[in-house]
């Protein structure tokens, strides 16, 4: 990222990293499998055959609850027939019309899918069994105006396991601290176009990594499920609270928006062809188009102010880039799957154990690491949009790459980007996707050979080939390993060199005339 801002430094006002939505689930554990819910009927005197009167019963307990509440707070209940829609705008909306300028603005009910519990029959033995899987039930969106988060949701499940799921924005929160420490800005949307100390402003940023998350969730659980103590007064159970969805954005402030519409075609350009990323683009707020070609996209871009978003996505974890309020850039990492990455931890519960690289958790306990694999994941991003506008004679850049070089004490022969077979593989490890986690032999055997089944003695020759391809990139410091682990990841400093010799393959040479 430094190198990227270095380049145009001249442009660019200040640079905030943080989180931006974070949709944080809180899950009664006890009861949110079926063996545990069977469990819990039992120790609170419940038959099998009762059930469904028992879940009815308590259904209607959070419904009167929330009845009350939204009566004590004089504000309105409002029931939607369709679940998707802009709940946050119809918020807004009634906040603006009521004055609502802090706590409760609206509750909105709603049908929709949760996961649950049903009671079965055994088709031949008969007994009944509780089963879990996925049924509609009514659900309820709490907004309001929070002290410290500004605009938020929670969305209360009203059938067991009464799960919560909720919605804040960092952005929000960070609005706030300026104001308290009497630091102007403007801000439009969710993302700030100027602030008058951006260090100070990071600061606070990175301090929300350290927040104490979980009593402050708990505090809005216990706010918008009235009837939990009530319920499971005599049976106390606590919500765990995991992550099911992050996003942290790093923000690039420009001068003017003339200085960032002038950059951002070339970087739109880039993420597409240069990172080698497919069916990425989109229009915010408009259909996908039919065909992206540049005039497309430069005029859609001129037209609307959201601008053109370039998403890269693997497993359900996605970066993208895209232009907002027409002065900020915005590369962002949205995390869904955490098991991708690693964290140094002890294996869970085993607190004096060895600790080792393992699986990241959606939990609260691996925050931290999740907002370091993101940051690390934008620095990455923007430092390969650093290679946009290079000034550095090709002939310079593909030099060392052309030579043989030694590693290890053996010889490793030279590479031929304009070579069918190393221009797929330069292809290969420049995708967009492996800038959020780097790229394993696995992940580059589809790209090279195909998709299509293979047996076995196939399937270990190409994971041989792969990896001497690999040895072979190792050799001439295009990639490194990432230690403990089997992935690679491109060399930073390397990566303007490989975009370079990949556009240079793609000109026709019309242009490399002109470019002479």
């Amino acid at each position: 990222m430094h190198s990227f801002i270095h380049r145009h430094q001249a442009k660019i006002k200040g640079v905030l990293s943080g989180w931006d939505r974070m949709r944080f689930r809180g899950t009664l554990r006890a009861i949110a499998h079926a063996w545990g819910m069977k469990h819990f009927l039992m120790a609170a005197g419940v038959y099998l055959k009762d059930f469904k009167g028992y879940v009815e019963h308590v259904s209607r307990q959070v419904c009167q609850a929330t009845t009350r509440l939204v009566d004590q707070a004089k504000r309105p209940l409002v029931y939607l027939p369709a679940s998707k829609g802009a709940k946050e705008a119809k918020a807004l909306e009634i906040a603006r019309r009521d004055g609502v300028t802090h706590g409760l603005i609206a509750v909105f009910s709603t049908v929709e899918l949760c996961w649950s519990f049903n009671l079965v029959e055994h088709p031949q033995t008969g007994f009944k069994d509780i089963r879990a899987g996925k049924r509609k039930c009514l659900h309820y969106y709490h907004y309001f105006l929070d002290p410290d988060f500004g605009l938020m949701h929670a969305r209360v499940q009203t059938w067991l396991p009464f799960t919560i799921h909720v919605c804040l924005n960092g952005r929000e929160r960070l609005a706030r601290q300026l104001n308290q420490a009497g630091l102007p800005y403007v801000k439009r949307d969710n993302c700030f176009v100027d602030v008058s100390d951006f260090a100070k402003a990071q600061a606070l940023l990175d301090a929300q990594t350290q927040y104490k998350w979980a009593p402050w969730l708990e505090q809005i659980a216990r706010r918008v499920q009235p009837a939990h103590t009530a319920i499971f007064g005599d049976k106390p159970l606590s919500y765990y609270w995991s992550i099911n969805e992050s996003e942290f954005a790093t923000d690039l402030a420009f001068r003017s928006g003339a200085d960032l519409a002038s950059l951002y075609p070339q970087l739109v350009r880039h993420g597409i062809e240069g990172l080698s990323s497919y069916d990425v683009l989109r229009y915010l707020g408009r259909k996908q188009p039919q065909h992206c070609p540049t005039a497309d996209v430069l005029t859609e871009y001129r037209v609307r102010p959201e601008g053109i978003c370039v998403k890269h996505r693997v497993n359900q974890n996605v970066i993208k880039m895209y232009d907002k309020e027409q002065s900020v850039l915005r590369v962002e990492t949205v995390i869904n799957n955490p098991e991708d990455f690693k964290v140094y931890r002890t294996a869970e519960g085993d607190d004096n154990g060895t600790p080792q690289w393992r699986k990241m958790r959606k939990g609260l306990a691996d925050i931290e690491r999740r907002a370091e694999v993101s940051q690390t994941a934008n620095h990455r991003y923007l430092t390969g949009m650093a290679s946009v506008d290079e000034k550095t004679p090709l002939g310079k850049l593909a030099t060392p790459l052309c030579r043989p070089v030694k590693w290890q004490g053996r010889r490793a022969r030279a590479l031929n980007p304009l070579a069918e077979v190393d221009a797929r593989l330069l292809t290969a490890i420049n995708h967009g996707e492996f800038a959020i986690n780097g790229f394993r032999n696995r992940d580059l055997r589809p790209l090279l050979f195909g998709d299509t089944p293979v047996d076995a003695v196939e399937a270990k020759r190409q994971s041989a080939a792969v990896t001497r391809l690999l040895r072979l990139l190792r050799a001439h410091r295009l990639i490194t390993k990432v230690s403990h682990t089997h992935r690679y990841k491109l060399n930073e400093h390397r990566r303007s060199t490989l975009v370079a010799l990949l556009a240079a393959r793609q000109a026709d040479t019309a242009a490399l005339l002109r470019a002479g």
